[in-house]
Parts: C-alpha cells; structure tokens; sequence
C-alpha cells in the first residue's frame, strides 16, 4: 500500500466530480492517496453539493494554520539553502533591476515557494512517498518547489492544452517522475512543444466515469413527438462552454414547431453572480423564459435525474479536452449531440456513439438535434454503443491503474 498526495487546485469545484471517483478507484487498488489542495474555492456558493462533507478530507496549504507557520518556515528556510536551484525552477531570471511586472512575478514566486515548504513538510508528516498533481498550472510549480526543497517526487496530469498552464512548463515537466495526458491528440500536441525535456514515462490516462454510478434504472425512451422534447447539458456557466450558441439553436428548433425543452445543470465561478446574469438576458431576449431552466450547481443524483428523463444530452463547448459530463451522459445511454472540440473526437465517433457539429454554429447544432430527434431508433442504438465505448475505454478504474502501476 502506497501513502501519497494527491494534489488539485482549489478542491473540489463543481466539475471536479471525476476526481473523488479516481481517489475512491485508487483505494480500490490497495492505495492510500490523500487529497490535498492549494487553497479552498474562493467562492462558497461553487463548492458542488456532493463535496459538502468531504471537505474535512482536504488539507489546504493556503492560509496557512497557526501550528503550521513554524515548521513551514523551517521547511522554507532549509530551502533557501539552494537558492541557485530553486531560483532556476522557478523560471525567473536574477537580474539587478526589475519591471512592476517582473516584481509582482517575483512575488508570485515567492508565494508558491511557501506554497512548496507546506506541501513538503505536509508530505513529510504524512510519510508520502510523492505527490501526484492534477494541473501543470501553479500547483504544478508548488510540487516541483517541494521536490527542490526536500527530494519528494511528484507527477503531473495534463488535462488541456500546454497554452492554458502558464509558464516554466520545461522546469515542471523535466523534473517529474512521470506524466500523464487524457488524450492521444493532446499527447502529440504537447510532444512537439516539449519533447526535450518530457520524462521518460509519459502515458495516456483518459478520464472516465464510474459506470457501475451511472446506470438506467429504466430503458430510455426516445422522444415520439407527444410532449416537449427534453435537452439536458451539464457544465459550468461559462462562455467557453457555447451556452450562447446552444440557446440560440433551441431558439431555431422552436421555431420549426416543435415544442422543446432545455435544462442546464451548472454555475458560473462566483456563485451564481457572474456569467449566469448574462446568460438570463440572453434567454429574456429570445424569449425561452418559459423552455430553458438553470439548475445550477446540483448534486449528482440529480443529474442523474435529469439523464434518466432526457430525450438528448447536448454540448456546445468551444474547447473540451475530454468532458466528464458527455461520458456520464453516453453512460445513461442518452444520444449526445455536441461539438467536435478539443478531445471530444477521440470520445465519440458521429454515426456511431453520438453526433458531432463544428463548434460556434447555432444552426448546424440545431439540425443535428433535429435530425436526432427524427430518427428515434438509430438514436436509441447509438446511445446503446456509447455505454460500450465507455466500458472498453473510458471507466475510471484505468486511468487510477495507470497512475498507481508508477507511483
């Protein structure tokens, strides 16, 4: 049995249902990995519904506890005894004379630093053997700064593209123990931006879902053309995630005749106050008032609720690594109707397992649920196929195999 960290930021989010299930996959493999997070969610209101009660699980290295402060500036100053190497991790070049820019960068660094001396002597009390990071953003920075500070090793996930996580990803990725990537395109994309400096064990852990969780307790039923046709999408109210362009499809289908219904599972970032506000003015301009309903941030029985009742499952992300949501509804064995952005082409084959449309086309998203819609029975049969891609490739059980094979 292997005691390890298990480190991701600013846990649990309301999209970070994946990772309890991969901690819970790993304890079923013998493990003992132990959550672990930069600081709480900034906003109360996001913490999921599900999170609630785990969040005493949660050690958090930001702020830090009164007992803690000694032992951690202890750890730090200890540190600061290679302050060349930790200087060089840190991608900051010494210079004399700094900018306002490079100063506040220095000052970020510095943070991350004690960041790192938590998380050492955190690992230290534990008796981990490594911590494994679930970002390649700062929290990747907090465990090589721990790995600098007293040898621990660590490892990182990488979930999106290298773009999206900030700088020194050479440092971050040259000293890692291994590295993990959720798909074969992103792999190949990182490779050609990092291919001097990858670890030698690089491997491709997709995320899954637990299907045993999320299982029909009935047939699904497709829509026959009796009562509104039910739409369910689950993600973050963000506009990343195409909310805009997906109310203006359900505008487009209501104005075909056919009586249509959507429902959205999902907040924005600070509780309900942000992009949500924009996304009520949308739906009061295209007068949906009376067809779309926001859920909110919900627990995940409710989504599954709203998966055993939907006639399709539809997403119009503009960028999507992989999507947790879209597994969790090809695991219920609801047609998905979505955009081939990001991964999401590694996930569903059109024709096959779902339907996928360009990314930024109301229209084109509109007559594919349509088109949906019409064929009843090859949509039943494609919903049918979904489960069985996620059993071959996509359960979570193999990315928490992968990674405990190498811990």
């Amino acid at each position: 049995m292997t005691r390890f960290g298990y480190l991701v930021p600013e846990f649990p989010g309301q999209t970070h249902s994946f990772f309890w299930r991969e901690l819970k996959a790993l304890t079923d493999l013998g493990h003992q990995p132990e959550p672990v997070s930069t600081r709480r969610p900034q906003q109360p209101g996001t913490v999921p519904p599900w999170a609630q009660d785990q969040l005493p699980k949660i050690h958090y290295l930001v702020p830090p506890g009164l007992s803690g402060i000694g032992g951690t500036a202890t750890t730090a100053l200890a540190g600061l005894r290679h302050l060349d190497t930790l200087v060089a991790a840190s991608g900051i070049h010494r210079q004399p004379a700094l900018t306002p820019a490079q100063t506040r960068d220095v000052l970020q660094t510095a943070g991350l630093l004690w960041a790192g001396a938590a998380l050492a002597r955190h690992a230290r009390t534990r008796g981990w053997q490594h911590i494994h990071v679930h970002s390649c953003a700062h929290a990747a920075q907090v465990a090589l700064f721990a790995h600098m500070i007293t040898g621990i090793t660590y490892s990182l996930t990488l979930h999106g593209p290298l773009s999206d996580y900030g700088p020194n990803q050479h440092q971050k990725w040259l000293n890692a123990k291994f590295s993990l990537v959720i798909t074969e395109r992103l792999l190949s994309e990182t490779l050609q931006q990092l291919e001097d400096v990858m670890p030698a064990d690089v491997s491709v852990a997709p995320m899954g879902v637990e299907l045993a969780a999320f299982t029909r307790t009935a047939p699904y039923v497709p829509w026959d053309g009796a009562g509104p046709a039910r739409l369910f999408c689950c993600a973050r109210l963000n506009p990343s995630k195409g909310h805009e362009e997906l109310l203006t499809a359900v505008r487009l289908i209501t104005d075909t005749g056919i009586d249509v219904e959507l429902t959205i599972a999902g907040e924005d970032e600070i509780g309900g106050k942000g992009y949500r506000q924009a996304m009520e003015n949308l739906i009061k301009e295209l007068d949906l008032t009376q067809r779309v309903t926001l859920l909110g941030a919900v627990p995940e029985h409710r989504v599954k609720e709203e998966l055993q009742r939907a006639h399709i499952f539809t997403l119009a992300s503009h960028q999507e690594p992989l999507g947790v949501a879209i597994m969790e509804a090809m695991a219920m064995e609801v047609p998905v109707v979505a955009t081939s952005a990001g991964g999401v082409p590694d996930l569903i084959a059109t024709g096959q397992s779902g339907t996928l449309v360009d990314p930024g086309n109301p229209a084109s998203l509109a007559a594919a649920i349509l088109h949906t819609l019409h064929n009843p029975s090859r949509s039943a049969a494609m919903g049918q196929r979904a489960r069985i891609t996620l059993g071959e490739s996509y359960d979570v059980s193999k990315s928490a195999r992968i990674m405990a094979a190498r811990i």
